[in-house]
């Protein structure tokens, strides 16, 4: 069975109070992480918080690959446009 942590202990982990997190459930914006809702008690998996911390990590070097993915993108894109104006 996987690990169910308290709002408490979720908020330690992200560097977060307590409060943005029930603001951010309340909301639905902010802090995206999906939690469990057991009659009134929340939890999370902490897979999920995990997840969300590597999903939400950056450098400058994922920047550069994002950036090259979106010129690959935008060539391929132009590449075929022409393809359909030739015909």
């Amino acid at each position: 069975m996987e690990t169910l942590i308290s709002p408490k202990k979720a908020s330690e982990i992200l560097g977060v109070t307590v409060k943005s997190l029930a603001n951010s459930r309340y909301t639905k914006t902010g802090i995206d992480v999906q939690y469990i809702k057991i009659g009134r008690v929340i939890r999370y998996k902490k897979t999920d918080i995990e997840a969300y911390i590597e999903a939400n990590t950056f450098n400058h070097a994922r920047k550069a690959q994002v950036k090259e993915a979106l010129w690959n993108i935008n060539k391929t894109i132009l590449h075929y446009k022409a393809r359909i104006k030739q015909q």
